[in-house]
């Protein structure tokens, strides 16, 4: 699973966003996905604490640096920022999980004060470019909870294909949860910014 990024960090742009690695500054942004209730009730875990986002966001950096690497877990940052104090700020995440050598899984999340900007669609279209680019992946996957509307209009914007139901998929809230598999492969993805 050798790429061409296993030797150096990862940045990407897209026409909204920017994709960086995380740093360990970067525990605001990520308090702001993952430890709010809004958030992650689509997501496939429970909303974190303090001490659990700090553990998540080293485990993120740490991963960086693993060759080969089997994950980018890339911070999302506005390419024009709403104050200054949104310069370079994380404000959602996206992760590509190579599950093999040909295919990647796909999660994304935007904190809800920076949704509506078109950010996860500029992100999910950014590392997509990577993935089947860069990455040269030839499936991708992306597994969306069944009432997570905008989640699900984006996959269907871009082109995934529903392949149908995972059931009881994730374990949040005390209880299990469905998950909608959607899939897209390299010769169903337009060359870069088409879209």
């Amino acid at each position: 699973m050798t790429t061409r990024h296993d030797e150096g960090p990862v940045a990407l742009s897209g026409h909204r966003v920017r994709l960086r690695e995380f740093t360990l500054a970067d525990l605001d942004g990520v308090r702001g996905v993952v430890g709010d209730d809004r958030v992650t009730h689509f997501l496939s875990f429970n909303t974190r604490n303090e001490e659990q986002a700090q553990e998540l966001l080293r485990t993120i950096v740490e991963r960086a640096q693993q060759r080969p690497r089997s994950e980018y877990y890339l911070a999302i940052t506005p390419l024009q920022p709403e104050s200054a104090a949104d310069v370079d700020k994380a404000v959602g995440f996206t992760r590509l999980q190579r599950t093999n050598e040909h295919s990647g899984r796909l999660v994304y999340a935007i904190a809800h004060a920076h949704q509506g900007r078109g950010y996860a669609g500029d992100a999910v279209r950014t590392l997509l470019d990577f993935a089947f680019g860069t990455l040269r992946l030839h499936r991708v996957t992306a597994a969306v909870g069944p009432d997570n509307r905008a989640g699900l209009a984006l996959v269907k914007r871009l082109g995934f294909t529903r392949e149908g139901v995972l059931r009881d998929h994730v374990r949040v809230s005390g209880g299990w949860r469905d998950s909608v598999l959607f899939s897209m492969l390299a010769p169903e993805w337009p060359s870069p910014r088409a879209v």
